[in-house]
């Protein structure tokens, strides 16, 4: 399907998978409307994203953890922006890397408010519309922790399997619509995560990338990008995708 002027809606499009997947979509011409909790960095995003070939690029400074925020925000959309046509669950985050009798719950709070009732609240917010016109694309963030979990990741790896569920139950929900729904569940990628998991320890989260070759947002922008532009009757299910240096959330190979 061709991509050129279509309305994308980025969630945590200020960095990393975010910003790459608006980069990817900005080059086939598509409409970006990118959301992100630091308007600061989204306006970098927006910048690059008008220089890389967006037709149109809308900001929206918001968090998606807060349900009546996300609503106000998608129901009060100029006219030109209402008909979101491909959406792109991308925020999320780690916090912590605890045993689970040991972790700390404000971090659990984040985790699950973000990468469960985020998902669950835009979700809320756009599909309707797209039910209603008869098009979409929802596209979902999960990842291999969701298939595996690992050790003193309990809460991470559980809400990416709730993610998993619910990505599958949406498409279940709208079997006999023409609305698509895709994980794209990436192993280790190289960005700000592990970053943010340490909260902002850059030794420690140096160490999680050090002798092993990682994917890059740009593998996973690809991929999104690539789920999107199937013929309107093929629907990417689930796409796992690794590094060579990765079998899965629990066997890496380093070299040295």
């Amino acid at each position: 399907m061709p991509l050129h002027g279509k309305i994308v809606l980025i969630t945590g499009a200020s960095a990393g998978i975010g910003a790459a997947t608006a980069l990817a979509f900005a080059a086939e011409g598509a409409k970006l409307l990118l959301a992100a909790r630091r308007p600061d960095k989204l306006a970098e995003v927006a910048a690059q994203a008008r220089e890389r070939g967006a037709q149109a690029v809308h900001s929206i400074d918001l968090d998606v953890r807060n349900y009546r925020a996300v609503h106000e925000a998608i129901d009060g959309l100029p006219a030109e922006w209402a008909e979101i046509e491909i959406l792109v669950n991308n925020a999320g985050l780690s916090r912590g890397l605890d045993k689970l009798y040991a972790g700390k719950v404000e971090d659990w709070d984040e985790m699950i408010d973000t990468n469960v009732k985020g998902l669950l609240y835009v979700s809320r917010a756009v599909v309707p519309g797209m039910v209603a016109r008869g098009r979409g694309h929802i596209v979902n963030m999960g990842s291999t922790a969701g298939e595996i979990s690992y050790p003193n990741g309990a809460v991470y790896c559980g809400s990416k399997a709730a993610e998993r569920a619910i990505n599958d139950g949406l498409r279940e929900d709208l079997l006999g619509t023409p609305v698509r729904v895709t994980s794209i569940d990436p192993g280790m990628v190289e960005t700000d995560f592990s970053l943010v998991r340490f909260h902002g320890d850059e030794e420690r989260a140096a160490k999680v990338y050090k002798g092993l070759i990682p994917l890059k947002p740009e593998d996973i922008a690809d991929t999104i990008v690539w789920a999107a532009s199937r013929p309107a009757h093929v629907n990417i299910a689930r796409v796992s995708i690794t590094s060579i240096h990765q079998a899965n959330s629990l066997l890496f190979h380093r070299e040295g």
